[in-house]
This record gives C-alpha cells, structure tokens and sequence, in this order.
C-alpha cells in the first residue's frame, strides 16, 4: 500500500514544512489536485506552482488534472515536474491518444473516473493505463465525506486490472481516513489519497504512520 498526501489540504504559508515532514514520515507520493473553476468549481494552482514544489522534494509527483480539454497542458506539467499525469475521462474526447501522448515523454499515465461514471466505460482503455483512481467524493475541494459503498467500484477497477492490465496501480482519492483506509485497500487498491485525513491532524506526520499501521497488515494479507 502506498499513500499520497493530497497538498490540497496543506497549510501554503508553511508548504515546505509540510512536505517535509510527511516525506520525512514515509509518504510514496505527493498528490497535486489541479482545478480549473470549469471542470470542477474549484480554482486551485498551475504549473509554475507544481514547478516550484518541486524544487522541495524528490517524491513522485501525481498530478491530477481536474480541467476541461487537459491535452492542452500536459506539456506544461510535465515540464514542470509531474512524474504521473492523471487526467478525467468525463473531460476529453481523447483519452486514448493523450494516454499515448504522456506516455511518450516519459510520464506515467492515468485516468480518473468521477463518482457517477462506471468501470465498464474503460474498457477499451484499461490496456494503456499506468493508474487508475477511483473519487470517493465528487471532485473539487477538499475535506468531503467518503461515500459509501464505494469499495463495490473499487472491487469492480480491480478485477478488470487484474484480468487485462496488471501492472496498473488502482488509486483511492476521497474522504479516506482512520474508520475507512482498511476497507478500501482490502477491496483492492494499491495507493491511497489523503488530504485533510493527515494535514488536518495535530501531528500530520504521526498520523501518517498510524494510517499506513492500519492499512499495511490489510494489503499484505491479500498478496
């Protein structure tokens, strides 16, 4: 199991401490939600941001685009730094060519599928991708609750990765915290987004250690 610190929930007067401290308590990736105003209602920050965070951390950079016709700046967050590129299938008509595209320059490429939107909709996809995140809340700020049943669409992602595309990592992003994480990594996911969960709590790196306690027996069971 791996965890991504969403920054979203990061205190930006204090960011380089923030990502300091959960790299210091283990954290696999750093989650970089990217909104638009249009996709989602949220405005959040572009890639003069993520470049500059980059500078603080040599952590894998899992940027998820939350913007409409995000083959317009792929480009930029790649140069920027992003090491996974995510974008939403629900906001292009070019999936599969912008898949190919990421993976062309050297990123990792990955899909996100909004509450509403089905599994069986990637089916003709599911090949081509490095990751796949499920949203366990509908997509736009921060500190939402999880909702429920969510695991029946995760087990569903992981049966179709297991069958055509193993070495697809399958990502949890969503009101995620202490009650939840062991249910959501027993239906099957492999790295788990947490935002307010961590940077909400008065020791974020202790809290981090504590999630990775509840949710690693879990993932090691299943392999």
């Amino acid at each position: 199991m791996k965890i991504a610190p969403s920054l979203l929930s990061a205190d930006f007067s204090r960011i380089a401490d923030q990502i300091a401290l959960v790299e210091s308590a283990g954290a696999d990736y750093l989650h970089l939600d990217v909104m638009d105003g249009r996709f989602v209602p949220n405005i959040t920050w572009g890639p003069k941001i993520v470049g500059d965070l980059r500078k603080l951390s040599p952590l894998c950079f899992d940027v998820h685009l939350m913007i409409v016709e995000p083959e317009r700046y792929v480009d930029e967050f790649r140069e920027a730094g992003a090491d996974i590129i995510t974008f939403h299938l629900e906001a292009t008509s070019h999936a599969q060519r912008l898949l190919t595209y990421i993976r062309s320059f050297g990123a990792k490429a990955g899909i996100a599928l909004c509450p509403q939107t089905p599994v069986a909709m990637l089916d003709d996809l599911i090949d081509d991708l490095d990751l796949l995140l499920v949203m366990s809340v509908n997509p736009g700020f921060g500190g939402q609750s999880y909702i429920p049943n969510s695991e029946k669409k995760v087990r569903e992602a992981r049966a179709l990765i297991d069958a055509r595309n193993p070495r697809c990592e399958l990502e949890i992003d969503g009101g995620i915290g202490r009650k939840n994480i062991a249910d959501v990594v027993r239906a099957g996911v492999d790295v788990v987004v947490m935002g307010s969960s961590i940077f909400g709590a008065a020791e974020p790196a202790g809290e981090l250690q504590q999630l990775r306690a509840l949710g690693t027996p879990v993932a090691g069971a299943l392999r």
